[in-house]
């Protein structure tokens, strides 16, 4: 952990059951005409909450325009919603969803207002140049706890194939203008849903918590999610999955995620997850539950035997402390046995989809691990040693 450090910007936050109703004061704020509403393609819908979204925009005389987003948001999707867009008068966009379409919505309040393809400034794929910063005022509102998204600065955008990618568009004025966190809004995801994005929200907790960019300040934000989260994980995918103070400790866990993230970085999960992404049909969520447990596992191998005492082994220890039946292990390396076993035991409890069942083989894993990164990781793990992690979840 380092004390010498700086903090991204995080937007203004309306964390609680009922907060949706700011949605009328944002928009009378901004003295917004024309809203682009950007949803899912029917969660809101099931909900009855579309009808009371509408309400409150029209409870701030703006008129509205809903486009749907049904996946993860592809380059083709945002450059033919801006083309439609450009040039309409459009003052604010409001993104009610996953973390796909709150991607969705920072990318189309990005380029409306300059009508050119996103492909000009992707990182990594793009033609490079430097966006301008100028974007259409964003509010944020999630429907799932995983990905942080509404307190990021960059858009996630994938083209899945043999040769796809998942890349960011980024700019530090693409952190939302607002967020909404309403427990009413969150009930509603399925079980399979909540424990890709409630894995994938832990894994962006740890994997900054172990980084060896920490602040004391991440710190302070990520342990106060972890401490929200661990404890209703499997409730919001079990019996407490219709209770909204459940379903807003995850999402208030995934929000801290997401500072985490923005400010200390993630580690190896997140390092494949990238160009397993982008070659293959698997949600993110899935692919960060999926090897969450595996890579710890990995971790911990390699810090014993080559770096024992790396201040992550601590850390690793106390996050192992926090979980279900971990409160009496004094000794580190009892904790970080139970850490890496819960994880393990988390992941096949969820029912968490394997790698095989997206199509990816043995075959694959060598593409795979080239294309990983180890930023962040607490440990340099060798490319073996990443191979194994991923075999184990074939």
């Amino acid at each position: 952990m380092t004390v010498s450090f700086s903090f991204a910007r995080v937007p203004p936050i309306h964390c609680g059951t009922g907060t949706l109703k700011e949605i009328t004061a944002w928009l009378r704020s901004l003295k917004a005409e024309s809203v682009l509403l950007l949803t899912g393609r029917a969660s809101l819908q099931e909900m009855g909450q579309l009808s009371v979204v509408m309400s409150l925009i029209d409870d701030a005389g703006a008129k509205h325009s809903h486009v749907i987003c049904a996946g993860e948001p592809s380059t083709e999707l945002v450059d033919q919603t801006t083309q439609h867009w450009f040039g309409q008068g459009i003052d604010a966009v409001i993104g009610i969803g996953g973390g796909s379409v709150i991607d969705f919505g920072k990318a189309i309040a990005a380029m409306i207002p300059h009508g050119n393809s996103v492909l000009d400034h992707l990182e990594g794929v793009g033609r490079g140049l430097a966006h301008s910063g100028i974007t259409l005022p964003f509010l944020a509102i999630p429907t799932t706890s995983g990905t942080g998204g509404e307190v990021s600065k960059n858009a996630v955008l994938s083209d899945v194939g043999p040769d796809g990618y998942k890349k960011s568009l980024r700019h530090n004025n693409f952190v939302p203008s607002a967020v909404i966190l309403d427990g009413s809004l969150l009930t509603g995801a399925a079980a399979d849903v909540t424990a890709a994005c409630g894995m994938d929200a832990f894994t962006q907790l740890l994997e900054p918590f172990l980084s060896p960019t920490a602040s004391p300040l991440s710190d302070a934000i990520v342990w106060s999610g972890l401490q929200h989260l661990v404890p209703n994980l499997r409730r919001a995918c079990g019996e407490g999955s219709t209770d909204p103070q459940v379903r807003l400790h995850m999402a208030y866990g995934s929000l801290c995620s997401g500072i985490g993230l923005a400010n200390a970085g993630l580690g190896i999960v997140h390092g494949l997850a990238g160009p397993i992404g982008g070659w293959f049909p698997m949600p993110h969520g899935v692919i960060c539950g999926t090897l969450m447990g595996a890579a710890q596992q990995q971790n911990w191998s390699a810090l014993k035997q080559r770096d024992p005492h790396n201040p992550a082994v601590e850390r690793m220890a106390r996050v192992g402390r926090l979980l279900p039946g971990g409160s009496h292990l004094t000794q580190n390396n009892a904790a970080v046995d139970h850490l890496t076993d819960c994880l393990v035991q988390w992941v096949d409890e969820l029912k968490i989809p394997r790698l095989s069942d997206y199509g990816i083989t043995h075959g694959d894993l060598d593409r795979i691990v080239g294309a990983a990164s180890n930023r962040n990781n607490p440990i340099a793990l060798t490319p073996s040693e990443i191979k194994t992690l991923l075999e184990t979840r074939l």
